[in-house]
């Protein structure tokens, strides 16, 4: 298996909550490593740079609003296949379609108050990894 970054949101539901704690305990007993990590609160620009992917969709301005609403903890996630490995903890999209144990069926409250972003592919980690943290900031 290959040794991979990932970057993990936690998203304003879930700290409002104050489920951070709960959220990163099953990456880690999924095995992954939290290798970098700060709190903060996103502005409406940083959202809406980071979510430009999204930028023509219907839910867009409503996904900018929710990621600025609150704290968000970024993080680096690391370990064998750490992309598909976080994906499998974090569960679908829609946590009523979500697979039992996983965060979205535990923790979310709805489609877009998901509790958790992750990175859906390793282009994608690098990016949005160097979005949030300078290489110096990633402890090994």
């Amino acid at each position: 298996m290959a040794t991979e970054r990932t970057l993990s949101i936690i998203k304003p539901d879930a700290t409002r909550r104050n489920l951070t704690g709960k959220v990163n305990s099953k990456f880690e007993a999924a095995g992954l490593r939290i290798v970098a990590q700060k709190r903060l609160r996103l502005t409406r620009a940083q959202a809406e740079a980071f979510y430009e992917v999204h930028r023509s969709r219907p839910f867009f301005d409503s996904l900018c609003t929710f990621m600025t609403s609150g704290p968000v903890v970024v993080q680096v996630l690391e370990g064998d296949n750490a992309v598909a490995k976080n994906r499998e903890v974090m569960g679908a999209t829609d946590p009523a379609k979500a697979a039992p144990g996983t965060v979205r069926k535990e923790l979310a409250e709805s489609i877009e108050a998901n509790s958790v972003h992750g990175s859906d592919s390793l282009d994608n980690a690098a990016k949005e990894i160097a979005f949030f943290f300078a290489e110096t900031e990633i402890v090994r």
